[in-house]
């Protein structure tokens, strides 16, 4: 294949992962006089490509896929013949000097199968395993390693970019297949979790001063004022900008919520399940049960989050909330921005 003579990236980005290794690719693209044009997929609408532009396009995982504003945007993409790099920024971590990969799951295969069928070519899939910034989940990276991390996979990406200028191609993606579809259902299980699960568990606790940073930079546009309060919306995308980049660090997540709500929801279960409906309808199908006891935990979580987004007005509630919330901890809650490089 011929040197590649221009590139459009498209990216979105959280924390700035995305962005960086988007920054990474085209410094080499600079070096090598390759024409470069960057779009951030959350300011929609975006021009197409030009005929003869490599296509890069680079996003987080969220729950072993792209997020839904990523696929909504792989679904609008004009038609066309252009070749297409994929990448993605997945949970890098460190053990020792080893970094542990994350994994990809339907992520490459949904986005490349979309555009073939669009007409492009796919001419790579490679993933990047930068710092893990979901605290929600896992106590928060150290300095140290995030700069490690950083200073690997910009090495790694460098390396990449020089390989795919020169008109070669990578498909790093394809030798981690067995595992990723292994995660695949999980994929599919989180399009809804992160949406109706996590979206509910992030408040502002009292530190807020109204700034609306988090309001405003918000990527999916999820977060808005409620009784005076940022309020985070079903649209979230679990991107963590707002935790992050918050100066007051008063984005927080609601754990103690979701104890609540499980033990709220085993209680109902067994009750409305395994008493009652299990004594009137024997026979239920077990399809009908798991989509009733999933609507149901969706339900008392967007119940319970309106209840605490009310609650937090009143001073002890709120600090009690606030102690419940494993982020608000300083062995936990290291807030995580990429470095700029």
């Amino acid at each position: 294949m011929k040197p590649v003579s221009s590139i459009v990236f498209y990216y979105f980005s959280g924390t700035g992962n995305s962005r960086n290794v988007v920054s990474w690719f085209e410094e080499v693209a600079h070096r090598h006089q390759v024409a470069v044009v960057v779009h951030d997929i959350a300011r929609q609408p975006l021009p197409p490509p030009a005929p003869d532009d490599l296509v890069v396009i680079c996003s987080p995982v969220h729950g072993f896929n792209y997020p839904p504003l990523v696929l909504g945007f792989l679904r609008r993409f004009p038609r066309g013949k252009n070749p297409v790099m994929l990448m993605n920024t997945r949970a890098g971590m460190l053990i020792g000097r080893w970094v542990t990969p994350g994994l990809s799951g339907v992520a490459f295969l949904w986005a490349a199968l979309m555009l073939w069928l669009k007409g492009y070519t796919i001419r790579g899939m490679h993933p990047v395993d930068m710092p893990s910034n979901w605290i929600s989940v896992h106590p928060g990276l150290n300095q140290r390693t995030v700069k490690y991390l950083h200073e690997v996979n910009k090495t790694r990406v460098t390396r990449l970019a020089e390989k795919i200028v020169a008109g070669r191609t990578d498909f790093k993606a394809l030798r981690e297949l067995v595992q990723d579809l292994l995660v695949a259902p999980i994929a599919l299980a989180y399009y809804f979790i992160g949406r109706f699960v996590i979206a509910k568990t992030y408040y502002a606790s009292s530190d807020c001063d109204l700034c609306g940073l988090c309001m405003k930079n918000c990527p999916a546009g999820a977060i808005r004022l409620v009784d005076g309060r940022p309020f985070w919306t079903f649209h979230c995308e679990s991107c963590m900008r707002c935790m992050s980049y918050c100066p007051k660090k008063a984005v927080e997540t609601a754990h103690g919520l979701v104890g609540v709500v499980v033990l709220a929801y085993s209680a109902l279960t067994t009750l409305l399940f395994d008493t009652l409906v299990a004594s009137w309808w024997p026979g239920i199908p077990e399809v009908v049960i798991f989509v009733a006891e999933w609507s149901l935990f969706a339900l008392l979580m967007a119940t319970g989050y309106r209840l605490l987004h009310f609650a937090l007005r009143w001073k002890p509630v709120e600090r009690l909330i606030l102690v419940s919330s494993l982020t608000w901890y300083r062995f936990w809650g290291r807030r995580y921005r990429a470095l700029r490089n």
